[in-house]
């Protein structure tokens, strides 16, 4: 079976019912043909169990953005295996649902894999993970990174994006980057509207100047793109989406950056009314939330704005498709992709088939088609951004979370639980024990040896002090491995008693 790049998929028209669009990384999500580009997933590392959890983890929370249980109806992933053995792809997505119908991801994943079944890229064992949950009707259509050739810089290409849409594909154009991801172009037909998609993942390190080098040319392939579609029509309907690896404020989060790709040369920007007029034509939907609740990653304590939803000037006025006002959100449920600390709930390969989500949260949007035809006329506001963007981020509010009701005791532990079997991971504690002997800041916990992880220099050396060998220790922790050691994570100073 060959898996395509371009299927034109026909499914009813949607009635002009609102319609949800998604972007999401996934943090690598590989397939298990053996062969991969990252060390973490050769098969001594990554199993079929491994990906099981995967799917199963990613279905559960497209499940709950947009209409219940149904998933949105585009999604935008970045961070999907660039396939290393294309002679196993499929060319028609329906016969391959059918033909494992009478299966389950699951079910194929814990019994032996054919060679057939183990050469499945990683966008069609999704595919069949979301037909199993309900999240039926899409199409896939994957980038065309080939793994024959390597990015500029001579690493090889090991991930792609993917679109998935429930709506008719009318055309698709690849736009290759130096040293990034091809950014991929959509054209769909919504209701018998034109919306073209572009789902992104640029070159990583948000705040190195070197790697802005190359963000630039993300953003000039991109911007030079739609220049060519807004001349033709400057109210033409476009949802650009995906992993920017840039922060939605960038120009001002990196001043000494002279110039940046996504707010100098895109011009992605956040007053929403200047869209009315000819100077910008793209606006940024971080800004349709609280400053302080602008976040879907964390480095070093701090939210990060990395995954991204930016419209043109065409989703705010009454002509085919339109922006629902104040409907972008983030995807965070509580257990699932979301930390007891409230950060991403990030893959970890602890225990036998893995645990957790991604290290981004995905983020969405509402849109309706409108049939008043009124390209003149723009969408009334209820509480319209006037573009502000603080240069410092919102730090993850560590001292705020309910300790009491959010940590495990050693009580609340069920008897004969192994802490180490990833169910645990990203869990906070409270740890009443005795420091280790040793250089490293050490505790014994429920039977075994746990370093301790300070982030906070000084805390850390305010510890190193207080905790003599031997001391008693008692302090709230999160679960985690580093290196293939396991530790426990203090995060802020509140959590020492």
């Amino acid at each position: 079976m060959r898996f395509f790049l371009v299927f034109l998929a026909f499914v009813p028209a949607l009635l002009a019912r609102p319609f949800t669009v998604a972007a999401y990384n996934v943090e690598n999500l590989f397939d298990v043909d053996g062969i991969a580009v990252y060390d973490e997933y050769q098969p001594s590392a990554y199993t079929p169990a491994h990906l099981r959890t995967k799917l199963d983890h990613i279905a559960q929370v497209v499940a709950r953005i947009g209409d219940a249980g149904r998933g949105p109806d585009i999604i935008l992933f970045a961070e999907i295996e660039v396939d290393r053995t294309p002679e196993s792809r499929v060319d028609d997505q329906a016969a391959f649902l059918r033909r494992y119908a009478g299966t389950t991801f699951e079910k194929m994943l814990t019994a032996p894999l054919t060679p057939e079944e183990a050469g499945l890229p990683a966008e069609a064992w999704l595919l069949k993970a979301f037909a199993d949950r309900g999240l039926t009707g899409y199409t896939a259509i994957a980038g065309s990174d080939s793994p024959a050739t390597n990015h500029e810089d001579g690493h090889p290409r090991a991930i792609k994006c993917v679109v998935f849409t429930r709506f008719p594909v009318k055309a698709v154009r690849q736009h290759p980057i130096p040293n990034a991801r091809n950014i991929l172009e959509i054209l769909l037909d919504v209701d018998g509207c034109p919306l073209t998609v572009f789902a992104n993942h640029w070159k990583s390190g948000a705040g190195d100047p070197a790697t802005e080098k190359i963000r630039l040319a993300d953003a000039r392939v991109l911007r030079s793109r739609l220049d060519e579609i807004l001349q033709a029509d400057p109210h033409a309907d476009i949802v650009i989406g995906g992993d920017f690896n840039s922060q939605y404020n960038q120009k001002q989060r990196y001043p000494a950056m002279k110039e940046t790709g996504l707010n100098d040369v895109l011009h992605s920007q956040g007053n929403v009314r200047a869209i009315h007029g000819a100077q910008h034509d793209l606006y940024n939907l971080w800004f349709e939330l609280p400053a302080d609740q602008r976040g879907s990653d964390v480095y070093h304590g701090e939210w990060g704005t990395l995954i991204q939803l930016i419209v043109s000037r065409g989703l705010y006025d009454y002509r085919g498709v339109q922006y629902v006002d104040h409907s972008f959100g983030v995807a965070k449920f509580a257990g699932l992709n979301m930390a007891a600390d409230g950060t991403p709930r990030r893959w970890t390969f602890d225990g036998p088939a893995g645990d957790g989500c991604s290290d981004h949260f995905p983020v969405y949007a509402r849109f309706v088609t409108v049939a008043d035809n009124a390209p003149g006329r723009w969408l009334t506001l209820s509480r319209p951004a006037d573009g502000t963007a603080p240069a410092e981020a919102p730090r993850v509010a560590y001292a705020t979370i309910d300790l009491g009701k959010t940590a495990l005791t050693a009580a609340q532990i069920p008897a004969g639980a192994n802490l180490r079997d990833g169910s645990f991971n990203g869990k906070l504690f409270r740890v009443e024990s005795r420091a280790i002997a040793g250089p490293r800041l050490a505790v014994t916990f429920q039977g075994g040896d746990y370093d301790v992880y300070v982030p906070d220099p000084a805390l850390r050396e305010q510890l190193r002090a207080a905790w003599r060998d031997g001391a008693s220790v008692r302090f709230y922790g999160e679960l985690g491995q580093y290196r293939g050691r396991w530790q426990f994570v203090v995060r802020d100073a509140s959590w020492v008693k």
